[in-house]
C-alpha cells in the first residue's frame, strides 16, 4: 500500500484530513463486520476457510463474492459462478474511468489501485473539494476496508467451519439472501424494478432447461442489455 506520504496528505487542512479518515474508518468497521457474514456463508456455501479466505484476498468485491458463493451453494457449476461475479464486477471497470483522472495512479500502483476501486473507496473519492482529499478519501478507505474485510472473513470462515454442518443451522440459505439484501436498494426506480422483474421471470423460465447457475448469468445479461439498449437511446435522443 502507498505510505500516507505519497497522499500530498500535507497540502491538506488537518480537520479535514481527520474527517475523511474519521468516515473511512466508519466504512472500514461496518463493511469489515459484514465480512464475518461473508466469510460464514463461503463455508456454507461449501468452499474451505483457504478458498473463502482467497476470494476476499484475490477478488474483494463483496456483490461479486456473494454472487459466486450463492452460484456455487446452489449446485452450480465453478463457470458459471465466475461467469457470474465477473458481471457485477464491469461496474468497478467504469468506477476506474472516473478515478483515473484523480488519482493518476502510474506504474506498478496501476495494479493496486485496480484491485482496490470498489463502490466504498469511489464514494470516498469523487466529490471532494481537493484532489489531495480525493487521494486522502481513496486510500484511506482501501487500506482500512481491505483489513478489515479480510480480517472478517477469516473470523466468519472460521466459525463457519467450527459449527460443522451448515445445513443444520439454516446457513444454506444465507448466500442467496444476503445477495438479495444487496440487490433490495438498487430498485428505487420503476424501470430498475421492471427490469429486475423481467431478469427474474427469464431466470426461473430457464431452471428446467439450463444448468444450474445458467438462468442467473443468462438474466443479467439480458439485464446488461436493456441498460445498453436504455444508455443508447438516450445518447440517441440527445442528439437529435
Amino acid at each position: 500500500m502507498p505510505r500516507m506520504t505519497d497522499l500530498d496528505t500535507q497540502t491538506v487542512p488537518t480537520d479535514a484530513r481527520r474527517a475523511v479518515i474519521r468516515d473511512a474508518a466508519a466504512i472500514g468497521v461496518a463493511t469489515g463486520a459484514y465480512g464475518v457474514s461473508y466469510g460464514a456463508i463461503g463455508i456454507a456455501a461449501g468452499l474451505s476457510v483457504a478458498q473463502t479466505c482467497a476470494l476476499s484476498l484475490l477478488a474483494f468485491t463483496g456483490a461479486s463474492q456473494f454472487a459466486f458463493v450463492g452460484v456455487v451453494g446452489g449446485g452450480g457449476a465453478l463457470v458459471s459462478a465466475v461467469a457470474t461475479a465477473l458481471l457485477l464486477g464491469t461496474r468497478n471497470a467504469f468506477y476506474g474511468l472516473r478515478l483515473t483522472s484523480l488519482l493518476d495512479p502510474r506504474g506498478l500502483r496501476r495494479l493496486l489501485t485496480a484491485h482496490v476501486v470498489i463502490d466504498e473507496t469511489t464514494a470516498m473519492a469523487v466529490g471532494r473539494r481537493t484532489p489531495e482529499l480525493a487521494r486522502l478519501g481513496f486510500w484511506a478507505t482501501a487500506i482500512i476496508l481491505f483489513s478489515l474485510w479480510n480480517l472478517g472473513t477469516l473470523i466468519g470462515a472460521l466459525a463457519g467451519s467450527a459449527l460443522g454442518d451448515p445445513r443444520v443451522y439454516g446457513f444454506d440459505a444465507a448466500a442467496p439472501a444476503a445477495f438479495l439484501a444487496l440487490l433490495r436498494p438498487q430498485l428505487a426506480s420503476r424501470r430498475a424494478g421492471a427490469v429486475a422483474i423481467a431478469a427474474a421471470l427469464i431466470a426461473i423460465a430457464l431452471v428446467p432447461l439450463v444448468p444450474v447457475g445458467v438462468p442467473v448469468l443468462l438474466a443479467g445479461a439480458a439485464a446488461v442489455v436493456a441498460g445498453l439498449w436504455r444508455a443508447t437511446n438516450a445518447t440517441v435522443e440527445e442528439n437529435r
